[in-house]
Parts: C-alpha cells; structure tokens; sequence
C-alpha cells in the first residue's frame, strides 16, 4: 500500500497538477489549441526524440524488440476491441472508434513524463518510449485515417504525409547522427535540450487544456468498456507478450507501463477531421484519462514488483 502510494504522489499526482493547470488555462482564457499542438508536433516532440536517441547507445536487438512487441499487442488489442464492440452491438462508425481509441493511446504527452518520472531521465528507458511513440504515430496517421476515410484518403499519402513531419526528421537524425558517432557542438546541444526539457511540461499543460474541451457523457456504457480495454485489457495483453518474450528489466518496465497509457487525443482528433463520431472519440479520451490517476499506479506498481 505504501508503495503504490508512493507512485501516486511521487509521480501521478505531478502529472494531474501540471494538466489541471491546463484545464484551468484553458476554461479562463480559451488557450489556441491549434497552436498548443502544432508547438508539441514540430518543436517539442521532435526536440526530445532527437536527444533520446542521437544520446543513448542504439542497440539494433532492442529495436526489434520493442517493434516485435508493438505488432503483437496491437494485433491482440484488435481482436479485444471487436469483439466489445460487438458485444455492445455497435454500429460500424462507433465500432471503429471503439478499435482506434484501444489501439492508439498517448504515448507521447502523457507517456514520456511519466517515463522521465518513472525512471529518472533513464536515457534507455526514455528511448525505448521513444520507439513506442514512433510507432504509435506511424501507425495513427495511416492505419487510423485508412479506417475513418477509406475513400478519400489514401493509407500511401497518409504515410508519405508522416516521412514529411518533424518526428521522423528528429528521429531519422538522431539515429543517423548516434550511429555515425558525430559530436554536435554544444552551441546546437544546449537548445535542443533546452526544447527536450520543456516537453514534460508545455505537453502535459497542453494535453490538460485539450481534455477541459471535452465533455464525456457518463451513462453511455461503451465508454466504460472502451476504457477497459484501453486501461486494463492493454497492459494485461502487454505483460503476456512480455513474458512470451522473455523481456526482463528496464525493458519490460517500460513496454509495460508504456501499454497502460489512456485513450490517445489524436484518436479523437482524427475523429473529429473524418466525422466520425466525434463526441464518442472524445468522451473514451476523457473518461480513459481521468481513470488512468489510478489504473496506471498499480501498472508501475506491477511492473516494479514483476521486473
């Protein structure tokens, strides 16, 4: 008991504070989201994946890893998130809502702070968030945008869409630049760190904000099963295939407490752009993160104990 309280405070209610600063910010002076998000997508996000990955030791093995991992539990979830929603018998669009929101969760604003807070700065463990948050974007802005607009959009321009942004630059380059072994002057270091150390907080406020815009309406009981599946189904999944794959460590903490993130906002904002049950989408966001307080304590917890 002690010890999951110690998570709660030490590292969940951190979290809570800096996006209930969000929430507060964003209900007393209407914050442009837009902006929010585009300062995260082009600045932040790319400036700590950079340092993550060009200063950490790249292991070839741990990138199959984490890869093999995520093609696993992504296919497993999928198989999860249909069969609720067929139990919910929902129709064609809230069932592919369903599936996005377990598939997709917030690996970046919400799952690198609580990696950093997890693991002190670990810069391994941080890369390997690092890999989980490459993939789950890729895999938002094509597989997700192919199942909302099969028709107008193309999976191959959603995907040359996602090799254009920042994120993959910042990685492409931190990778490149790591394994080249080619020392940056610290007149480029020093605000590339700057940018990655301002990330837990501007994408945790920002997250906050996003969330304050959301209104769940609390008697519709496939929000509740989607939240299930996203909080508890996940991880359960997560720690099967973990230990199929005999992952031990730093790794294991990480790809597990990584699976326990809340419903991704992109998931809803893809959503919102493809019309397609937008309200829906945005109540399994809000409801999934305000439970996340506690369903990914004892997620820490579990892995702490396990690995």
């Amino acid at each position: 008991m002690n010890a999951f309280m110690t998570i709660i405070t030490e590292i969940i209610v951190p979290v809570f504070i800096l996006m209930g600063i969000g929430v507060v910010l964003q209900r007393k002076f209407r914050l442009d989201l837009y902006t929010l998000a585009k300062l995260n997508l082009y600045v932040l996000v790319p400036g700590i994946i950079f340092v993550k990955l060009y200063e950490t030791a790249f292991a070839a093995d741990v990138f199959l890893y984490v890869l093999l991992f995520f093609v696993i539990t992504s296919v497993l979830l999928y198989g999860a998130s249909r069969l609720v929603s067929r139990l919910f018998r929902l129709e064609d669009a809230k069932k592919t809502v369903m599936v996005n929101s377990t598939l997709f969760y917030n690996s970046g604003n919400y799952g690198i702070p609580v990696n950093d807070l997890v693991f002190r700065g670990d810069p391994f463990a941080a890369s390997i968030q690092i890999w989980v948050l490459a993939f789950q974007n890729l895999f938002t802005f094509t597989y997700g945008i192919f199942t909302l607009q099969k028709l107008n959009v193309h999976w191959l321009q959603a995907l040359l869409g996602y090799l254009r942004s920042p994120v993959f630059f910042a990685m492409s380059a931190g990778i490149g630049l790591n394994l080249a072994d080619v020392t940056l002057p610290e007149p480029i270091m020093v605000p590339i760190r700057y940018v990655a150390n301002a990330l837990v907080a501007i994408a945790l406020i920002t997250l906050g904000a996003q969330v304050a815009n959301l209104q769940p309406n609390w008697r519709d009981l496939p929000i509740y099963g989607g939240s299930v599946l996203r909080l508890l189904v996940g991880p359960a999944i997560a720690l099967g295939v973990i230990m199929v794959m005999r992952l031990d460590g730093v790794i294991a903490q990480a790809l597990l407490i990584a699976s326990a993130m809340p419903t991704s906002v992109n998931s809803a904002i893809i959503a919102q752009e493809y019309k397609t049950e937008p309200q829906f989408a945005a109540q399994l966001v809000t409801v999934s993160t305000i439970i996340s307080s506690l369903t990914v304590s004892f997620v820490i917890l579990m892995a702490q104990l396990l690995y």
